[in-house]
C-alpha cells in the first residue's frame, strides 16, 4: 500500500518536473558561462568544474526519480484495471518480498565493488616494526565484523523474503525466549572479548616499544607542529638534543630552543626528516599553539601533538624509500608526515616528505645540515646579552 499512495500523489510528480527543469537551467547557464570565460583562473575552473558535476548527478537523480514515478503511475493504472475486471490486482506483499531479494543481491554486489575497487586504495605493507602487528589486529577485527556483517545480512533480508505477509499462513508471536537472548547475548560478547583482548596485547607490545624501557633509540628527532607547518630539530655531534621554553619563541628562534643549554649549540635544523634503515627512532612530538597530530600512514604512526604537553612514540623504520619506490612501482613515491587534526584553514599545508635510507646515506646527509644557532639568533643573543648587563649596573649604581 505504501506504493500506492507514493505514486499516487500529483505533487510529487510535479515537483520532480520542476526539480529537473531547475536541473536542467544549473547544467545550461554553468555550460554557458564556461564558454563565456576563455581564459578563467585555475581556481574558478574548479569550481565551475564542481558546479557542473554537482548539477549533473542532480539532474540524473531526478531523471531517476521521474522513471521510478512514471513506472509506479503505470503499476497503478494496470492494478485498478485488474481490480475493475475482476481479476487478481498485484501482491504487493510478494513484491516487496521480491525487493528484499533483489537489495540483498544489490548489496552483496556493492560490498564486493567496495572491497575490489576502493580496496585497492588501501596502504600497502607497513614499513615499520611495529605496524605488522598493528596490522595484524587490523585485518582480525575487519574479517571477525565481516563475517558477522555478511550472515545478518542475509538473514534479514532472506527471512523478509520468506515471511512475508500470506492470508493463508498464520503468524507465531513469541514476547520472551531465554534461549534467543542467551544467544544474541553471549555470541557478541565473546567475539567482542576476543577482540578486545587481541586488540589490549597487541598495543601492549606496541606501546612497550614506546614506553622508555628497554634500549634507548638511535637517534632523537624533535617534531613541533604550528600553524600550519612542522619543524624538524636533529642533534648534533654530541647526540642530544638542547631544552627549549616557550618563552624563548621569537621571529629568529621559532622553537624556543634555550641556547644557555650547552647540548643546544650544534642543534640542526632539516626541511625533509631522513631517518636511517632498522635504526630505533624517538619522536619527541610538540605543539606550539593548537592541537596538531604527527600522522606518518606508511609507518603506522599516529599521535597527537598538544600544546604544552610534550609526548613521543618510538618506532623503527624497515623499508628504504628506495625500496618502496621499487615495490610499488613508483619511481616519484615518498613517504609524508601529514596532519590528522583539523588544525586551520590552511591544515592541508602541514606536510614533510620522509625518507629513509641506509645508515650511510643518513649520516652524509646529516653533515650537511645547518645548526638552528644562526647568525641572526647570535645577534639576538648578543643584544639581549648586553640589555642584561645594563639593567645589572643601572640596578647597582641605584643600589
Amino acid at each position: 500500500m505504501g506504493f500506492k499512495k507514493l505514486f499516487n500523489s500529483k505533487k510529487i510528480l510535479s515537483l520532480l518536473a520542476v526539480f529537473m527543469l531547475l536541473g536542467t537551467s544549473l547544467l545550461f547557464a554553468q555550460d554557458t558561462e564556461s564558454a563565456g570565460a576563455a581564459a578563467s583562473p585555475a581556481a574558478d575552473a574548479v569550481k565551475d568544474n564542481g558546479l557542473a558535476t554537482a548539477g549533473y548527478y542532480i539532474l540524473l537523480f531526478l531523471i531517476v526519480c521521474f522513471i521510478i514515478g512514471i513506472f509506479g503511475k503505470i503499476l497503478r493504472v494496470f492494478d485498478l484495471t485488474q481490480q475493475i475486471q475482476g481479476k487478481q490486482p498485484i501482491n504487493w506483499d510478494n513484491v516487496m518480498g521480491v525487493m528484499c531479494l533483489v537489495f540483498l543481491v544489490a548489496g552483496a554486489y556493492g560490498a564486493y565493488w567496495e572491497f575490489t575497487v576502493q580496496g585497492r586504495m588501501i596502504l600497502p605493507d607497513a614499513a615499520s616494526e611495529h605496524g605488522v602487528k598493528w596490522d595484524e589486529m587490523f585485518w582480525t577485527t575487519t574479517v571477525l565484523t565481516m563475517i558477522v556483517f555478511v550472515v545478518t545480512q542475509i538473514l534479514l533480508f532472506t527471512f523478509l523474503f520468506r515471511y512475508r505477509y500470506n492470508k493463508n499462513r498464520r503468524g507465531h508471536f513469541l514476547p520472551h525466549n531465554n534461549t534467543i537472548e542467551k544467544v544474541w547475548t553471549i555470541a557478541p560478547a565473546i567475539v567482542l572479548t576476543i577482540l578486545v583482548i587481541f586488540g589490549f596485547f597487541t598495543w601492549q607490545q606496541i606501546t612497550d616499544n614506546v614506553d622508555a624501557k628497554g634500549q634507548p633509540a638511535s637517534i632523537n628527532v624533535d617534531i613541533t607542529g604550528h600553524q600550519f607547518a612542522w619543524e624538524l630539530r636533529y642533534p648534533g655531534k654530541d647526540a642530544r638534543l638542547g631544552a627549549t621554553n616557550y618563552k624563548l619563541v621569537s621571529g629568529s628562534n621559532k622553537l624556543g630552543i634555550n641556547f644557555k643549554d650547552k647540548y643546544s649549540y650544534d642543534d640542526l635544523q632539516a626541511d625533509t626528516m631522513y631517518l636511517p634503515v632498522r635504526k630505533s627512532v624517538r619522536l619527541n612530538i610538540h605543539a606550539q599553539d593548537v592541537i596538531h597530530s604527527v600522522y606518518i600512514p606508511h609507518f603506522r604512526v599516529q599521535l597527537n601533538a598538544v600544546p604544552g604537553l610534550p609526548t613521543f612514540f618510538k618506532f623503527k623504520p624497515t623499508i628504504t624509500t628506495a625500496e618502496m619506490r621499487i615495490k610499488l612501482d613508483k619511481p616519484t613515491f615518498e613517504y609524508e608526515i601529514l596532519c590528522n587534526k583539523i588544525c586551520g584553514g590552511a591544515h592541508y599545508n602541514m606536510k614533510k616528505i620522509v625518507r629513509v635510507v641506509t645508515e650511510a646515506e643518513y649520516q652524509a646527509w646529516l653533515a650537511q645540515q645547518k645548526p638552528y644557532l644562526t647568525d641572526a639568533i647570535k645577534k639576538d643573543l648578543k643584544f639581549a646579552a648586553e640589555k642584561q648587563e645594563v639593567q645589572s649596573k643601572r640596578l647597582a649604581l641605584n643600589n
